[in-house]
């Protein structure tokens, strides 16, 4: 009985652990104030903005890795271990 209930519980706090990971309608808590303004930027951003990813903080990846492999020269450090 009491491996049922924790197999049952386990998609309960799957669940639950899923939620916290929502972005929508994030706010500063009452009282403080979001970060001070950038020394350059024309505008306050908001708090979307803050949590939008620019291109250089999440850069696309290539997708091509076997099409550009050469073989590798011979590395005089790679040695094989001691003993």
């Amino acid at each position: 009985m009491n491996r049922t209930i924790a197999i049952s519980a386990i998609p309960l706090m799957a669940l639950s652990l899923a939620a916290c990971g929502q972005r929508n309608g994030l706010q500063p808590p009452e009282g403080a104030a979001l970060p001070p303004k950038p020394a350059f930027a024309a505008t306050q951003p908001t708090a979307d903005d803050l949590l939008t990813r620019r291109t250089e903080e999440a850069p696309d990846r290539s997708e091509e890795l076997l099409t550009k492999s050469q073989e590798r020269p011979d590395d005089r450090f790679d040695l094989p271990p001691p003993g």
